[in-house]
């Protein structure tokens, strides 16, 4: 069973897109819409074997064969904290593509933590994988490939509108990168490069399994809190990242694109009513819920 997009087939036909974070999560999730649509894709993330098993559930997923699944879909082992090794990363994709079309900058990563409770490392870790990282990746798409051909750029920011309590550190710099992402989409649509970013609310992603059981048992209680009163699909993100890649979105940039199912026009002077009126999409067929949420 193929990928269910909304999008039409051979949308991405002859372009090249870059996947942080590729190797799990979102990200898998958006590299195998991308590859049904046509495009070929240059996965980045920090541990090789996840790369290469995405790549390999690609392959199987569009029936490519050995060698054509080889030249589609490379592999690219990167800490995106590395300014060295990012540089060298996007040389490599293309050495390998020859071109960078688009780029979805999606790796980063976080643990729970009061402010209080917040070291310097910590702070300073989490603000570099998900802002200074991403930053680099974006800035050399941009002047090794992009300055000179154009493309399309969406960040993977979250839902830090006012706050992210329990997460302070992740919340400042996905606010620092929606900034980032006003900022670069002014600067460089003179190249014709558009940038914009997605910022999922509470998704029921593979991620969500590596948190401890204190902040599970929290998360499984935020349906409630949310207008559709459920949680949102990997799928879901990628559709919102595949339309702000696509050319139907060429005239907007420099935007946040929520997909967080209203969690920020919940108010406290308004109680929300249960209801199941919400469908999720789940057009991906290798999608699954994280396993704490099945229980």
């Amino acid at each position: 069973m193929g990928y269910r997009s909304v999008f039409r087939p051979g949308q991405f036909d002859g372009q090249v897109v870059l996947v942080t974070g590729g190797g799990s999560g979102i990200g898998r999730c958006c590299a195998h819409e991308l590859a049904a649509l046509g495009a070929s894709l240059a996965l980045l993330g920090r541990t090789r074997d996840k790369l290469d098993a995405v790549a390999a559930e690609i392959a199987q997923a569009q029936g490519w064969s050995e060698a054509t699944a080889a030249r589609r879909v490379s592999r690219h082992a990167c800490d995106i904290r590395d300014e060295a090794r990012v540089q060298a990363a996007v040389a490599e994709v293309l050495a390998h593509h020859g071109r960078i079309d688009g780029l979805f900058n999606n790796a980063g990563g976080q643990y729970p933590s009061p402010l209080k409770d917040t070291s310097q490392k910590g702070w300073e870790a989490v603000v570099r994988n998900n802002l200074t990282g991403g930053f680099l990746v974006a800035r050399e798409c941009y002047t090794q490939w992009m300055e000179a051909h154009g493309g399309a750029i969406v960040n993977a920011v979250a839902d830090m509108w006012n706050g992210m309590p329990g997460l302070g550190h992740s919340g400042a710099a996905r606010a620092g990168m929606v900034n980032f992402t006003e900022t670069a989409a002014c600067e460089w649509a003179v190249a014709g490069v558009r940038v914009n970013a997605v910022a999922p609310g509470w998704i029921a992603s593979s991620g969500l399994d590596t948190y401890p059981e204190d902040f599970k048992a929290r998360i499984r209680k935020l349906a409630r809190k949310v207008p559709l009163q459920r949680l949102g699909t990997e799928p879901e993100v990628s559709a919102a990242v595949v339309f702000l890649l696509s050319e139907a979105a060429a005239f907007i940039t420099g935007t946040t694109l929520r997909v967080d199912g209203g969690v920020p026009n919940a108010k406290h002077t308004w109680a929300l009513p249960p209801h199941d009126k919400s469908r999720p999409y789940t057009g991906f067929p290798l999608y699954r819920m994280p396993d704490f949420l099945q229980e």
